[in-house]
């Protein structure tokens, strides 16, 4: 499938920025903030919840891309309908705590699901981080067999840094960077690395093959706009000012490509 033209040109550049409103924000006004936070902060899309009045409101707002996100491909039709430009399986961190898990073969099911409805759709899918790398890695090869055009990686929200500053942000990037090196070595499509970044581990994720980065709880927990803004606009300037050196395969972590 074709990705929209702004944000296959990010992509393109490794330098795609993607903010998160979240699965599970249905408030209009929590979402009209994150989605305006996104646009004065130069983000390329934002990701809402699967709902046709959230779309339509996220494209008042000047957002160019709009991603919706669902663990229901029933409720991608209805928003692709509506104008989302993207329609993504995932996030699965808010569910982890409710004790729900996603297997390999029920993200498979879901992709699946979702090309069969919408043929002709942009498809992102998120893999599920608590899968061993080996086994994400197999499971993105056969995501983007079923038609799945972007793959995104996650491991924040599981994350426990043991320290504070600087090192605590790298400690709690570490899951879904991997995932990103990992996962970027196994297939051909795109792969934004999300969960658990910032400012400091945006650029390390593009460093590890990523095409682009997603950021929810960094922004979308803030209450003053101007933060909210603000936070989007050092993750703009990190990935921005100089996208570093890929990290090279390791002896004992060939390429798959």
């Amino acid at each position: 499938m074709t990705l929209p033209a702004p944000l296959a040109t990010r992509l393109a550049a490794r330098q795609g920025l993607k903010i998160i409103a979240g699965l599970q924000t249905f408030a209009p006004e929590r979402v009209r903030h994150v989605c305006n936070a996104a646009v004065a902060g130069g983000a390329d899309l934002v990701d809402i919840a699967a709902d046709p009045q959230l779309v339509r409101l996220a494209r008042s707002c000047g957002v160019t891309t709009v991603c919706v996100s669902a663990v229901d491909p029933e409720r991608f039709p209805g928003v692709v309908a509506a104008g989302a430009d993207l329609v993504e399986i995932g996030n699965f961190d808010c569910f982890y705590d409710q004790g729900r898990d996603f297997t390999g073969a029920e993200v498979l099911a879901l992709t699946r699901r979702s090309r069969a409805l919408l043929p002709h759709a942009p498809l992102s899918v998120t893999v599920p981080h608590r899968l061993p790398l080996s086994e994400q890695q197999r499971l993105a090869e056969q995501l983007v067999a079923a038609g799945a055009d972007l793959i995104q990686t996650e491991g924040g929200t599981s994350s426990r840094p043991q320290s504070a500053g600087i090192q605590g942000l790298i400690e709690k990037a570490v899951p879904t960077l991997a995932a990103a090196h990992a996962i970027s070595r196994a297939v051909r499509a795109p792969v934004l690395c999300a969960s658990g970044l910032s400012a400091v581990t945006a650029p390390m994720a593009i460093a590890a093959g990523a095409a682009a980065v997603g950021v929810g709880r960094a922004v979308n927990r803030l209450e003053d706009s101007v933060a909210m803004v603000a936070v989007v606009r050092s993750l703009r300037q990190a990935l921005t000012a100089g996208v570093p050196p890929r990290v090279a395969p390791t002896p004992d972590a060939p390429s798959r490509r």
